[in-house]
């Protein structure tokens, strides 16, 4: 993976706040963004001109908390693919939190993925005797956006356009994506914005977070195998898949087409989504324009609670007319046990 320079920074629209305004769900304690107030690299001097990729991708390899300093106007930032050494940064085992402080924006320049982390890359160093379910490195993004990101799946990194995140931990507070996509087409490929994947010690934690114009072959937004998802007060608008056939792929057609905002597949996980808005998200395939869920052993479940679901594509062969747009099999292969959905509405 690269870690050259990948252009200069630019002046853009702010990140801001993201997510759902009108979410009003709790989060855990574990969900909550992280204490920035003594960082361990500053990037930039106060300029704009002061905060490169290079600088950034310097940075967020010596791990700690990353912050910036890049004047008070809202910036986007070029970058490479950065990856996160498993034994690297401050801590020695690759933790690394990057906080935007709601100006920055890194951009993939639609050429390469931003962020990939990946416990299983020989390349980025064995650290354990198990690298499928060890507890580190932690990832954390908050108060920051992404976009432009591109990146091109293989046969072990499954998707993520803008992230990859393969074993440790991740966590996105207050985080935008954008514009990302996974673009080549094969059935299991997935998440045109974000791909988890060996996240054995804790729930992914997506809050306040908004994905917006994503793309993949599966999963437009967010992609994994075996990841449980703990999603709250946020907004999923306008992601689609770009495949078709579904998975197993039918005869003729390059597989997928699920899950046009998120795909989820694998054993024993479970997705909860509290106060968040899906709106316009497509999906070729299986009524799925909003989620697609397969627990492969029925060990699972699906609990939604306070979302709206509004103008999401229910095409091909649709499971549920009270809840369009929803692909799911939890406890049973009906798709009934196992799902809770609760002051949510469909329209």
């Amino acid at each position: 993976m690269s870690t050259s320079d990948a252009g200069d920074s630019s002046v853009s629209s702010p990140p801001g706040k993201y997510g759902n305004p009108n979410g009003k769900c709790d989060v855990p304690s574990a969900a909550v963004a992280e204490d920035v107030s003594s960082p361990t690299t500053v990037v930039g001097d106060g300029t704009a001109a002061s905060c490169t990729g290079a600088k950034v991708v310097a940075a967020v390899q010596a791990g700690g908390v990353v912050t910036f300093d890049c004047g008070t106007a809202p910036l986007t930032i070029v970058v490479p693919e950065i990856d996160i050494v498993n034994d690297g940064g401050k801590s020695g085992d690759g933790s690394v939190t990057i906080d935007g402080g709601n100006t920055i924006t890194l951009s993939g320049n639609g050429a390469n993925r931003i962020l990939y982390q990946n416990t299983c890359d020989q390349s980025l160093h064995y650290t354990t005797p198990h690298c499928q379910d060890q507890p580190a490195p932690h990832l954390v993004v908050q108060n920051i956006g992404f976009t432009a990101g591109s990146a091109v799946a293989t046969s072990s990194v499954l998707g993520g356009g803008a992230i990859f995140v393969g074993g440790g931990t991740f966590k996105a507070v207050n985080v935008s994506v954008t514009g990302s996509t996974q673009p080549n087409l094969e059935q299991d490929y997935a998440g045109g914005a974000i791909y988890t994947f060996n996240q054995a010690t804790q729930p992914v934690y997506i809050v306040s977070s908004t994905f917006d114009g994503n793309s993949g072959c599966n999963g437009g937004a967010l992609g994994s195998i075996g990841t449980s998802y703990t999603i709250s007060n946020s907004v999923f608008s306008n992601n689609k898949t770009l495949g078709s056939g579904e998975n197993p792929a039918q005869a003729g057609t390059p597989g997928g087409g699920l899950g046009g905002a998120i795909y989820n597949d694998g054993n024993g996980y479970t997705l909860s989504i509290c106060g968040t808005d899906f709106e316009s998200n497509t999906a070729a395939d299986l009524g799925s324009g909003s989620i697609f869920e397969v627990v492969d052993d029925l060990k699972g479940a699906l609990v939604i609670d306070q979302s709206t679901f509004n103008g999401n594509s229910n095409n091909g062969s649709v499971q549920s007319s009270t809840h369009p747009s929803i692909y799911v099999e939890a406890t049973d292969k009906q798709g009934n046990g196992g799902v809770t959905i609760t002051a949510t509405t469909f329209q």
